[in-house]
């Protein structure tokens, strides 16, 4: 079905799930060029991990909600109203279960100050019985399951419960129902963790964000209002449970000796000029070896096959299989060094390796998909573990895999930040975010129109 709507970019999505790239550079370029043009070539979500153009990206997000169904959204305009007792705010996801989102967001849900909010939770993704899904339960006031509804019946149920602020926590991602929104849940609705883009909608008011991830030179190519975050604008949870059992290197089926560099990103994420510069590096470092995700056995075959391309012996590349949250983080401490990929970087696998006390080093990239490990190393103080080119990136990882005593240093400085600092300080950032709540909110009670702000630092 050559006329499939949006075929490209899902056909490109699947090739770089399974890091086949054969042609890719041409048909990156063609879909990015025909993008530009108008044309009804991918959802927004693949586009952020083809390009680092935001003007492609948000082309991409502008021609996605054009091609959604429009009949029938439109409901009354929501009366304006005085804010009551404790402000009512609404979170919208697929994702309140076990899964990367609510490893984040835990914390958040329960330190939110229950003097002055009420929270929602507008679950429409896959039941959960696992330990995530009944510590959400317990920590949200109004647990409310909507996937019975209708996206217009979701917003109207919104509606009805006085929602003051929409939190939008999916975007663009698989199990988005972002027509809830187009519907208008809420006065005002916010984007926030799930799409690291802009969502190209006029009914999405805000993104929260932070000053590395969406700099003043990306405004212009946001649709919505900016609000910034004074440190990262990732949410963090400080109880995030750890296994008490570390596997030793040879139960992880890693060498005893030589340097583990590792990324546990995404196979799509994986992109040849970021695996070019990861083969020059462990040809530099002898002995040294690669720890990747595992995906499937075509991505590994490809990129065995890729490796050996460029001199590199194919069992230098290791793969982790999937296993529990916290068994994955505690494996993690068999590594020396984790590496950042692009356009698409590490999200919540850089805070993964954060927490865990595993050095991150990242590029900064062009959007927001890949500046969020910049973010993250400049809220728990770390800056030093940024670059800005590619070479800068391969000569940092090169000379802290030959020099223990400098690494040894940036690891003992990682342990200090770890908790001093404010990326895993859980009830700063509720505080933070819950003024930017306010602020948005205040701004509609006034009379005002959205507006770009930024939140001081809470004390």
């Amino acid at each position: 079905r050559p006329d499939f709507e949006f075929l490209p970019g899902f056909r490109l999505q699947i090739k770089t799930q399974l890091c086949d790239w054969s042609g890719l550079d041409r048909e990156i370029a063609a879909l990015c060029e025909g993008i530009a043009r108008g044309g009804q070539l991918s959802a927004p979500f693949p586009v952020l991990a083809l390009t680092q153009s935001e003007t492609v990206q948000r082309r991409a997000a502008e021609i996605w909600v054009a091609s959604r169904p429009a009949s029938g959204l439109a409901l009354p305009a929501i009366a304006r109203h005085a804010r009551g007792e404790k402000m009512r705010v609404g979170y919208f996801s697929a994702d309140l279960y076990e899964h990367a989102t609510a490893d984040l967001m835990a914390g958040l849900f329960e330190q939110h100050d229950r003097n002055r909010f009420e929270i929602f939770a507008y679950h429409f993704g896959p039941d959960g019985d696992g330990p995530m899904r009944a510590r959400l339960a317990g920590a949200i006031e109004h647990f409310i399951d909507v996937r019975a509804l209708a996206d217009r019946d979701v917003a109207l149920l919104a509606r009805e419960h006085g929602i003051d602020l929409a939190v939008d926590l999916k975007g663009f991602t698989t199990g988005a129902r972002f027509n809830i929104f187009s519907h208008r849940a809420a006065p005002i609705q916010a984007s926030y963790l799930g799409y690291p883009g802009t969502l190209g909608a006029a009914c999405m008011d805000y993104v929260i964000a932070d000053a590395h991830v969406l700099p003043e030179a990306s405004r212009a190519q946001y649709a919505e209002k900016i609000v910034t975050l004074p440190h990262s604008y990732q949410a963090n949870d400080r109880a995030r449970p750890i296994a008490e059992y570390t596997p030793s290197r040879a139960e992880l089926g890693l060498p005893d000796g030589g340097f583990v560099f590792c990324c546990f990103n995404n196979s799509y994420k994986i992109m040849p000029e970021i695996f070019d510069l990861w083969m020059r590096i462990l040809g530099a470092v002898p002995g040294s070896v690669l720890w990747l995700l595992a995906d499937s056995t075509t991505m590994e075959r490809n990129l065995r096959r890729e490796a050996a391309a460029r001199g590199i012996a194919p069992e230098r590349l290791i793969f982790a299989e999937r296993v529990a949250s916290a068994d994955h983080l505690a494996r993690q401490r068999a590594a020396d060094l984790f590496l950042d990929t692009l356009p698409y970087g590490a999200h919540t696998t850089a805070s993964e390796a954060l927490w865990v006390g595993l050095p991150v080093l990242t590029r900064t990239g062009q959007s927001f998909a890949g500046r969020v490990a910049s973010s993250l190393l400049h809220a728990i103080e770390l800056p030093e573990l940024i670059t800005t080119t590619p070479a800068e990136y391969e000569a940092l990882a090169v000379e802290l895999a030959r020099d223990p005593a400098r690494l040894a240093a940036v690891r003992e400085r990682l342990a200090r930040n770890r908790l001093s600092t404010p990326l895993f300080d859980t009830a700063l950032f509720t505080r933070e975010i819950e003024a930017a709540f306010e602020a948005m909110v205040a701004r509609y009670l006034d009379g005002l129109a959205p507006a770009d702000s930024a939140v001081g630092v809470v004390g």
